[in-house]
C-alpha cells in the first residue's frame, strides 16, 4: 500500500540481453525485482546477438511486467514514476524498454524519466547504503571500464576510463581463446581461484597520473602466449593461465581506484558493473582499503549484473532533481554520463 508522501517507480531495464522491471518505493526499497536473462539463447553464438536480443525482449516484456506487479501487490494507478534506461546500450534492445515504458506512461498519464545504464550500475549500491561524497566509482562492465567521481548525488565526472578493451571485454576475448564456455568472465574468474600468477603478463599503467586504462595490450599477450605453447606443443595449466591474466587486470583496477580515492580525499568508494561480481576484484579491492578510513560499497552479485532495481535507485535522483522526459524520449546508443548527470 503506497502512502501519501512516497513516490512509487517502475523501472524497466532492456539495455543488452536481460528483460528486467522493478518498483521501488521512494527509489531506495524494493517491492519487486524481476529479471529474464538470455544467456541460453545466446550461448551457441559465443556472444550477445542484437536482433535475437531485441526479439527475447518483445517476447518476455508482458511476462516480466505482470511478474513484478503481482510480487509488489500493485498496480499502475499506484506508480508515480516509469523509469527505463536510454542508453548506454543495443539500440533495438533499448527501444524495447523504452517503447514500453513511453506507452505505459501516456496511457496512465505518469512521468517518464530516462536514466543513463552505468548511473543505474553505480546507484545500485544506494540499494545497501546511503552515499557518502566526495565518491570514487569504480564501473567495470563487458562494455565499461570507467573512474567516475562524484560529489554530489546525479553528477558525475569521468576521471579515467579505457583507451581500447573493456575488462569484460578482455576477460571474454580471453576466454574464448582459451575454448571456456560463453558468458567466460565467470568462467575465468573460477579457474583463476584454482591457478597461481606464473606468467607474469603486462601491467599498462600508462602515463603516471593518468587514470586511464587499457587492456588490449595484455588480451594480446595472452592470446599470443596461448598459440605460441600450442606451437611449440607446450601445456598451459589453464587455471595458470587464468589466473595470471587476472592478476594483471585486478591490480591495475585496483591500484588506480586507491590512487584517486587517495587524491580527490574520497569517504567512499563504490565497486559497479558485472565485473564488480569477479571474485578476484572484490577480494583484491576489499584488502586494498582495508586499513583506509573510507567506506568500500561491494553490492551483492545480484546487483552486479543488469537489473531495473538498479535503474530505479538512479531514477529517483534524477525526479527529484527534475529530469524528466517528455514523450521525445528515444534510444541513445552513445549517450554521455557526465552530459546526462547536467542535464
Amino acid at each position: 500500500m503506497k502512502k501519501d508522501n512516497e513516490t512509487m517507480i517502475l523501472a524497466i531495464e532492456t539495455s543488452c540481453d536481460e528483460t528486467a522491471v522493478a518498483i521501488l518505493r521512494d527509489g531506495v526499497k524494493l517491492e519487486a525485482n524481476v529479471v529474464a536473462s538470455q544467456i541460453e539463447s545466446h550461448q551457441r553464438f559465443g556472444g550477445v546477438v542484437p536482433e535475437l536480443a531485441s526479439r527475447h525482449h518483445v517476447e518476455q516484456m508482458t511476462i516480466v511486467l505482470e511478474e513484478a506487479f503481482r510480487q509488489a501487490d500493485m498496480t499502475m494507478d499506484e506508480i508515480d514514476v516509469v523509469a527505463v534506461t536510454e542508453g548506454p546500450g543495443l539500440v533495438g534492445a533499448l527501444l524495447v524498454g523504452i517503447s514500453t515504458a513511453k506507452a505505459l506512461a501516456f496511457a496512465h498519464q505518469k512521468r517518464l524519466v530516462g536514466v543513463h545504464h552505468i548511473a543505474g550500475h553505480i546507484y545500485a549500491n544506494r540499494l545497501q547504503e546511503e552515499f557518502q561524497f566526495p565518491i570514487i566509482a569504480l564501473v567495470v562492465s563487458g562494455g565499461h571500464t570507467e573512474l567516475i567521481l562524484m560529489k554530489e548525488h546525479g553528477l558525475f565526472e569521468v576521471l579515467g576510463e579505457t583507451r581500447d578493451d573493456a575488462a569484460g571485454e578482455a576477460y571474454d576475448k580471453v576466454a574464448r581463446t582459451m575454448g571456456l564456455p560463453y558468458p567466460g568472465g565467470p568462467e575465468v574468474d573460477r579457474l583463476a581461484q584454482l591457478g597461481q600468477d606464473t606468467l607474469a603478463f603486462p601491467r599498462a599503467w600508462l602515463e603516471e597520473d593518468s587514470f586511464d586504462f587499457s587492456f588490449s595490450g595484455l588480451k594480446s599477450a595472452v592470446i599470443n602466449t596461448l598459440h605460441n605453447a600450442k606451437q611449440k606443443g607446450i601445456e598451459l595449466k589453464q587455471e595458470d593461465i587464468a589466473a595470471s591474466f587476472q592478476a594483471s587486470i585486478v591490480d591495475v583496477l585496483v591500484e588506480k581506484t586507491f590512487r584517486a580515492a587517495q587524491q580527490y580525499k574520497a569517504k567512499q568508494v563504490l565497486l559497479a558493473g558485472g565485473v564488480a561480481a569477479n571474485r578476484g576484484l572484490r577480494t583484491a579491492i576489499t584488502t586494498k582499503f582495508a586499513d583506509q578510513n573510507i567506506v568500500l560499497s561491494i553490492p551483492p552479485l545480484w546487483l552486479c549484473t543488469d537489473n531495473a532495481a538498479m535503474i530505479g535507485a538512479a531514477a529517483m535522483i534524477a525526479y527529484q532533481k527534475g529530469n524528466q522526459a517528455d514523450w521525445t524520449l528515444n534510444a541513445n546508443p552513445g549517450l554521455d554520463l557526465e552530459m546526462y548527470g547536467k542535464r
